[in-house]
């Protein structure tokens, strides 16, 4: 693609791209791959970004929306998104190998459903109608939660009691979160809420890096799958915050050729980072690239540890394609970059 020659400078939002969720399930995936000669089952995308499940199933990964669909004693994996109860269970009776990637946050929040729900709680959870990180969630205990998105939704409730919870997709935007939470607690002064938020960490750092940079932008490149929650957010997010252009892309040539002045680059939490730097280099700013940090991440999630039994099982299993292996043998999963496995396995691909 060639560059936008009227690209001043470009902005890059740190951080950016993949977080300790999606880092997690797509070396898991990657390492499924690599561990099973026969194609490796996932139910739903590992992951929502649409690049990183094609270069999975070039690689002859089989996604699917239905457990019914895996084969008797194939190599199963659970996407990062979370799943319900049941398919858990179902994964394990059909699955030869089954590793549920859940992101640790989703795993919380199922865990405070379960938890509230036994106590006899009545839930009002806030995600979006069919997500499957909200579907999962609800069906951990579907009879005790009612779902919203806005704060019209809650006041339009029944009454549910005086013990009521209040729960929230991990993607979710401070913005879609704090008006619900504030119609609910209206009506609800007892409304009981987790010590520690469920909105990601990251997803939240995300919207703070784009808004420390979005006053300077004459535009603003958000890069992401449509079907990303986070991403969806930040492309909100910069509208809202009155930038006056965003493109919400998921590849370097879908990148506009008339952006012009100083763009704001971002991505959302499944967007690769090699992505990130074609959008950069097509871009092509005269004047450079400014790194606009708003914070460090260090969070690591270490694979599922059926997994991480696997790997370590598997002699020399570091030293194929990701590094050299430590003097143990084991695999130093936190030295290993999603996006290295990711290269690695593209290396992988069948030719002609």
């Amino acid at each position: 693609m060639t560059a936008t020659p009227g690209v001043e400078r470009v902005l890059l939002a740190e951080p950016r791209g993949f977080c300790a969720g999606v880092e997690m399930a797509i070396k898991a995936l990657t390492w499924m791959v690599r561990a099973f000669d026969e194609p490796v089952y996932c139910y739903h995308e590992i992951v929502h970004n649409k690049l990183v499940v094609e270069r999975f199933e070039a690689l002859g990964v089989v996604f699917v929306d239905d457990i019914g669909e895996v084969p008797e004693g194939a190599p199963v994996m659970l996407s990062a998104h979370g799943s319900a109860p049941e398919v858990v269970r179902r994964a394990h009776d059909v699955g030869g190998y089954t590793v549920d990637a859940v992101c640790p946050l989703v795993t919380k929040v199922h865990h405070e459903v379960k938890t509230r729900a036994a106590k006899g709680y009545r839930i009002v959870y806030v995600g979006h109608a069919g997500h499957e990180e909200a579907e999962g969630t609800i069906a951990v205990a579907p009879e005790s939660i009612h779902r919203v998105e806005h704060p019209d939704e809650v006041r339009a409730l029944p009454d549910l009691g005086d013990d009521v919870a209040i729960l929230a997709q991990t993607t979710l935007s401070h913005r879609d979160w704090g008006g619900v939470v504030d119609a609910a607690g209206d009506r609800w002064p007892d409304l009981w809420s987790p010590g520690r938020s469920d909105l990601c960490f990251a997803t939240t750092n995300r919207q703070g890096a784009l808004l420390d940079l979005v006053d300077r932008c004459d535009a603003v490149v958000v890069i992401g799958s449509t079907n990303s929650s986070n991403t969806r957010a930040l492309v909100q997010l910069a509208t809202e915050a009155g930038c006056e252009r965003v493109e919400w892309i998921n590849r370097a040539d879908e990148l506009p050729d008339d952006l012009s002045g100083t763009v704001g680059v971002t991505a959302g939490a499944s967007a690769p980072e090699d992505v990130v730097d074609a959008v950069v280099r097509s871009l092509a700013p005269r004047t450079g690239v400014e790194t606009v940090r708003h914070t460090e991440e260090d969070e690591y999630f270490p694979p599922p540890r059926n997994l991480r039994d696997l790997l370590h099982a598997a002699r020399g299993f570091a030293a194929v394609g990701f590094g050299t292996p430590a003097p143990s043998g084991h695999l130093d999963d936190r030295a290993i970059d999603a996006s290295d496995a990711l290269a690695a396995l593209d290396r992988l691909r069948p030719t002609g």
